[in-house]
């Protein structure tokens, strides 16, 4: 749908970051400031239909109006919405998306992307590059000045997929009873898991995930476990996280070859809550596998929120200045907690030049 601009509409950006466990939206004016933010569930159109999903949002579209003392009604709310949404995976599913987005009066124009051309966006200076994310699943994306994209389905073990927390958690899980009823090797992960629920054993763990005594969104917990585990010598544990190196390591040298950048200087943007945890285990893996299978890659570890991608894929739409951009990032930089050094974090700002 087509909403014509008024004299009372706000020149600017309504991002929009949907995750699997969370949304955050946030209105942008074109300068680059930060208005209004709100914060939300998790957005899953593969269940509930791309305009139900969609409607879902309009509560945090509300909220952020009202921050900035707006109302919407028959007027559009802003210049452009810049949706970087999760599940958005196949071109149908961004289609469908995208017509959803369109239909309501929130801007003149919309864009839709997966969740992670966002993370893309937001460790890099340009189109060019590419990104793993690995949250709560796992995905890669690449993109060229000219347009030119690689992508993976990202529909998880039906399209080749292995890994993210949620797969890190059930293979520790699927470890852990193995270990327990004699079919596995030995681990530390089943009394660590078992002890980590308050349960005498993995296997009575598993039970009351399936009876629902502990909710199956839980699961991501068993992530820390893991790394602990994997850190104390546990061969199994590390065997996973070796794995889960791998894993991350090959969709991002593959989109590197798809887009002929293997022989150039060219950003890896690394996000989502296993990697931005950046345990060395992991990260150093990572480093070694890159660094032996793309040497020119420039890898960066994004610690900002995933909202600040969208935001800045909005404020390119408008062709806003850089002054804009680094007003948008230096937002978040600031708002960010501090962490100590300890933990290898970094701020949204160093990730556009950190080397993992």
């Amino acid at each position: 749908m087509d909403h014509r601009p008024t004299d009372e509409q706000l020149p600017g950006v309504l991002a929009i970051d949907a995750g699997n466990s969370k949304t955050d939206v946030a209105l942008v004016s074109a300068a680059g400031e930060v208005l209004a933010t709100a914060r939300g569930g998790g957005f899953q159109p593969q269940r509930v239909g791309a305009d139900t999903a969609v409607a879902g949002l309009t509560p945090l579209v509300e909220a952020v109006a009202a921050q900035a003392s707006l109302t919407l009604g028959g007027r559009p709310l802003t210049t452009h919405v810049s949706a970087c949404l999760a599940n958005a995976d196949l071109p149908v599913e961004e289609q469908a998306l995208q017509t959803a987005v369109a239909a309501r009066p929130w801007g003149v124009s919309s864009s839709v992307v997966n969740d992670t051309f966002g993370l893309l966006r937001a460790g890099t200076e340009g189109p060019l590059g590419v990104a793993v994310v690995c949250g709560a699943g796992i995905n890669c994306v690449g993109l060229l000045p000219d347009g030119r994209t690689a992508r993976f389905p990202a529909l998880g073990a039906l399209t080749g997929d292995w890994g993210g927390g949620h797969g890190l958690a059930t293979e520790s899980l699927w470890h852990a009873h193995r270990a327990e009823d004699g079919r596995g090797r030995p681990t530390g992960l089943a009394p660590a898991i078992a002890a980590h629920f308050g349960l005498p054993t993995a296997a009575a763990v598993a039970e009351a995930i399936h009876l629902g005594r502990i909710a199956d969104t839980r699961l991501h917990e068993l992530v820390p476990v893991l790394f602990h585990e994997a850190a104390a010598g546990d061969a199994v544990a590390l065997e996973l996280v070796d794995r889960q190196a791998d894993e991350i390591t090959r969709l991002a040298v593959v989109a590197l070859t798809r887009l002929d950048l293997l022989d150039t200087p060219a950003p890896v943007v690394f996000g989502g809550g296993v990697l931005s945890s950046r345990h060395p285990l992991l990260i150093d893996n990572i480093q070694t596998r890159l660094a032996a299978a793309a040497p020119l890659a420039a890898p960066r570890i994004v610690v900002a929120p995933p909202v600040l991608g969208a935001a800045l894929l909005g404020l390119d739409a408008l062709g806003a200045s850089p002054a804009a951009q680094e007003r948008l990032r230096l937002h978040y930089e600031s708002a960010a907690p501090s962490r100590g050094a300890g933990n290898g974090a970094a701020s949204p700002n160093q990730a556009r030049s950190l080397t993992v």
